[in-house]
């Protein structure tokens, strides 16, 4: 009989807290973050920067490249041109002319790596503020319009049915675009 009314207590708990929690208004709204980004004017800046950035470091690349490949034609036009006397006589300064292309072809890896760093740094040194910018705009826009959750509505974010309010154009006029 105990048993009984204390189950019949934790029942009831469950139901009215229930019942109280589904009283609570919960305010969800969502935005697409990265249209918001997209459209953002200091995002296309940035987005012109990098494109800059790295057709510069392309067109260096590219230019090493070239005056690798022209020297190892040349280097192999002098060899084919010797004969075995001449190959053996020159041998020395074949290997050092040989070992010149190694070290520079290893210089034009070395190239690619840094610049590749390098972009990815600047990258991020631009972008993140514009997303932290964005990120804070998206939290006064909710807070002044009531919303305790903001879904992220972009493809691949993960939100299958988005009904709540789209918070996209008030978020872009607290912007300012």
């Amino acid at each position: 009989m105990i048993k009984k009314i204390r189950n019949w207590v934790i029942t009831a708990a469950f139901i009215l807290g229930g019942t109280t929690i589904a009283m609570a208004q919960v305010k969800i709204a969502h935005i697409d973050s990265q249209k918001l980004l997209k459209e953002m004017p200091e995002m296309k800046a940035a987005q012109a920067q990098l494109q800059k950035l790295e057709q510069s470091y392309t067109n260096d690349i590219q230019a090493s490249v070239k005056e690798y490949q022209k020297k190892v034609e040349e280097f192999q036009r002098k060899v084919n041109a010797l004969t075995e006397a001449q190959l053996k006589e020159k041998q020395a300064e074949l290997e050092k002319e040989q070992r010149a292309l190694e070290t520079m072809q290893n210089n034009i890896r070395q190239a690619q790596q840094t610049a590749a760093e390098e972009y990815q740094k600047k990258s991020q040194t631009l972008i993140e503020p514009i997303m932290e910018k964005a990120k804070k705009a998206v939290q006064k826009v909710a807070k002044a319009q009531g919303y305790q959750y903001v879904l992220d509505s972009a493809t691949g974010a993960g939100v299958i049915v988005a009904e709540g309010k789209d918070l996209f154009n008030d978020v872009k006029k607290e912007l300012g675009f």
